[in-house]
């Protein structure tokens, strides 16, 4: 009956439809719909059009005389239009509205990539459009960094959002990228939920290889958010809840030429304690040092323990006119958690305060102007500043510990755009970037204060070139990047490669390569700093301690897509000079040690999707080996990565059944690197070692499963609302991610630092 009445309503709409546009078609004289009129010009000029059903509807154009040049021809419908009919070759034409920017059309995107919402393009990138997204085990909203997670080559050692690894490379070797503007802060809850609200971003753009010449640092990969940059043609906002946060954005459109967009998210954890939150809180303050005072040894206990986070983000876009664009942007990402230590000393009770916070502020402006069809410039401004504070009594010892890391991080970017013909395309630009950082360390018994402030002035100039064969079957860029670093008088030279051949319609050859630097990076000096909870601090390189860390990489990869089948395998080598020991985070014999060294890596990454009508079934494999490299460490020899993974493999699907949507996902990958304890444990009044990193923790494995289901609360208006129910690790393994070992008074403790067990989440949101 339900479906009778919706054909019904359908037909209706239909009939109405084509009736209103004859009567708008009658009204506008000679007019005629544009999409009537492309299949008699594309038999005329033997050419094909390309285009969004979207983009052509309801336009009306006037009939042109059949001697005119398609030139002529097509120079008027943008004269009488708000289209752009750009020439590709000889034969395609790609139809889009005026104020698209050119490069979408190089982002030839072709197939969903794992579910809806993510897809691959010719140049090997992977884009996740949060828009579109649908469903993946264990995640019913679309958080970016979990949802990169179930690709190929990238994962978290630690199964957070702010330990993201793509191909062996630690979190600091990315470079993160909200709307261009560079962050450096990507967690809240110190790392289980991604800072940034999915709903306001246009899309994220994940590249593992063969990075533009246009970006420097980030020797391991690139994560790139980018938002609307025009003008919307109506209201978009939505507002959600889940058991551990609320958000709401809105994209206003003020006049047909500015729009304000704006965004916020806010914890309800201090509001109240669910069973989501009470998990995450003993996930991620487990052997922390909120934990580790509330122990009957200490005489200690905590009490009053306050954690909340925000992130929120505005946008002003003004279309000043069709050629001319201007934009600016502001985030603001900040965690906080305070807790009270109690302890009775001398029969008297005392009550000390302690917490933590952390903050990212950022802020850019974009002016682009396009010249003519063939010149484009863009000139960016921005200021990104990232703060990390935490204040640590001990109680027993009338003892302060005030810590903080400070970063402030400002750029101007000039980007150029020139089409020289159908086939070649060149872009080039300079950069100039001031960075400083701060690092504090006040002790209040006994009394002790250090403080250190280093600053780098880079500039940079690129160039590179795009080759688009007439078939769009062969595509190359090769792009150079010149970095000079200030403050270690160093310049580099680094080449870039993206090579894309398709041999058939249904099987192609990608080749990637390049050279990258980066002279930031995170250290931890001791484990226990910043209360143990976010115990890494940004540097900068000083040319001495603390290199600037270089990277080269290559790949090879081929892809086969045909009756929705898709099929990649993608073998690489990377090679990364310049790491510290204090950067990588070891808690065994080298712990204590400032060494420098290098690691290589390794593998294959696999990919097998198919979709059959509603169901869509996906497996990733990624085999590698990644060793790190320090000559003045295990006497010289290569010993593995801390966090060298051998075997990665993710198996999933998804169901779609009316308006219920069902995932279901298994995730498995090989034990971490683990340096056991010898016989006997203590040797000269220290743990006696094994090899570094010669054993491994037993094997991760997890199922998620999630679900939703999609009401239409208001057809007329477009008002939708979504439930969604999502569990992690559905059979409660145990799994280990850490495992290290303390000595006490001669005696050595293993300590373990385990995964999520099973966590719902249940969500419900709202969008018109």
């Amino acid at each position: 009956m339900i479906k009778k009445r919706v054909l019904t309503f359908f037909t209706f709409f239909c009939f109405f439809l084509n009736f209103q546009c004859s009567i708008a078609q009658e009204n506008q004289g000679d007019k005629i719909l544009l999409s009537k009129l492309l299949p008699e010009i594309q038999k005329r000029y033997d050419v094909v059009f390309s285009y969004v059903d979207a983009t052509l509807d309801a336009v009306l154009v006037t009939p042109k005389a059949t001697s005119i040049s398609l030139k002529e021809l097509l120079d008027g419908f943008e004269m009488e239009t708000n289209l752009r009919f750009t020439i590709i070759n000889e034969r395609y034409i790609a139809v889009t509205v005026f104020k698209d920017q050119i490069q979408e059309l190089d982002e030839v995107y072709l197939t969903e990539y794992i579910a809806s919402g993510i897809s691959t393009n010719r140049t090997g990138q992977i884009t996740v459009k949060p828009k579109n997204f649908g469903i993946l085990p264990g995640v019913t909203e679309p958080d970016v960094l979990l949802t990169i997670q179930a690709l190929p080559g990238i994962s978290s050692i630690n199964e957070t959002v702010s330990n993201i690894n793509i191909r062996g490379g630690t979190n600091d070797q990315n470079i993160l990228l909200w709307d261009d503007i560079k962050m450096y802060q990507s967690g809240h809850f110190f790392g289980l939920i991604s800072a940034f609200n999915p709903y306001f971003l246009k899309k994220v753009v994940v590249t593992k290889n063969g990075t533009s010449a246009q970006h420097g640092d980030g020797v391991s990969g690139m994560i790139q958010m980018e938002l609307d940059e025009h003008v919307n043609d109506s209201l978009i906002a939505g507002a959600g809840l889940n058991l551990i946060h609320v958000d709401g954005f809105a994209k206003v459109q003020l006049n047909k030429k500015m729009e304000v967009q704006v965004s916020a998210r806010r914890s309800i954890t201090d509001l109240v304690e669910t069973p989501t939150y009470a998990i995450y809180f003993d996930r991620i303050f487990q052997d922390t040092d909120i934990t580790n005072n509330n122990q009957e040894t200490n005489n200690t206990t905590t009490t009053n323990r306050d954690f909340y986070f925000y992130d929120m983000s505005t946008k002003f876009i003004y279309d000043i006119s069709k050629t001319d664009n201007l934009q600016f942007s502001f985030l603001n990402i900040f965690n906080d958690l305070s807790y009270t230590e109690n302890a009775i000393l001398n029969n008297r009770q005392r009550s000390v305060n302690s917490g933590i916070t952390q903050r990212n502020l950022a802020t850019g402006l974009t002016y682009n102007r396009e010249w003519n069809p063939a010149f484009s410039t863009q000139l960016q401004l921005y200021a990104s500043n990232y703060n990390l504070e935490a204040t640590n009594f001990n109680i027993t010892n009338n003892q302060r510990l005030f810590q903080e890391n400070d970063l402030a991080d400002s750029a101007i970017k000039l980007h150029t755009k020139y089409r020289i013909n159908e086939n070649f395309t060149i872009e080039s630009g300079y950069q100039f970037s001031e960075i400083g950082i701060t690092n504090i360390q006040d002790v209040s018994n006994p009394l002790f204060r250090s403080e250190r402030k280093d600053v780098m002035r880079n500039h940079a100039l690129y160039s590179e070139v795009h080759y688009f064969s007439d078939s769009y079957r062969t595509m190359l860029t090769f792009g150079i990047r010149g970095n000079r670093y200030g403050k270690i008088d160093t310049f580099r030279f680094e080449p870039r490669l993206n090579f894309r051949q398709q041999f058939s319609n249904h099987f192609s050859l990608l080749v990637l390569g390049e050279y990258k630097s980066q002279a930031i990076s995170q250290v931890i000096d001791l484990q226990n700093d910043f209360l143990g909870i976010e115990k890494r601090r940004w540097t900068l390189a000083n040319g001495t301690s603390v290199p600037l860390i270089e990277s080269k990489q290559a790949s090879v990869g081929v892809q086969y897509t045909k009756n929705n089948l898709l099929i990649t395998a993608e073998a690489y080598i990377k090679n990364v000079d310049g790491i510290t020991t204090r950067s990588q985070g070891f808690q065994n014999q080298f712990q204590f040690v400032n060494a420098i060294g290098g690691y290589e890596t390794y593998g294959i990454d696999l990919l097998f999707n198919k979709k059959w009508h509603d169901f869509n079934v996906w497996m990733s494999y990624s085999v590698s080996k990644n060793e790190y490299e320090f000559t003045s460490l295990n006497n010289g020899n290569p010993f593995p990565n801390n966090i060298d993974i051998t075997h990665n493999v993710t198996l999933g699907g998804t169901y779609s059944w009316n308006d219920f949507e069902f995932s279901l996902g298994s995730y498995f990958r090989t034990g971490r690197p683990t340096t056991s304890v010898g016989i006997p444990t203590v040797a000269n009044g220290e743990i006696n070692y094994n090899a570094p990193n010669a054993s491994t923790l037993d094997d991760y494995f997890r199922t998620d499963f999630s679900s939703t289901y999609r009401l239409t609360l208001s057809k007329k208006k477009k008002i939708y609302s979504k439930i969604g129910l999502s569990v992690w690790n559905v059979f409660d393994q145990q799994n280990i991610l850490n495992e290290y070992y303390n000595l006490d008074n001669e005696v050595v403790s293993e300590i373990q630092n385990r995964a999520l067990g099973i966590t719902p989440n249940l969500s419900f949101r709202v969008d018109f």
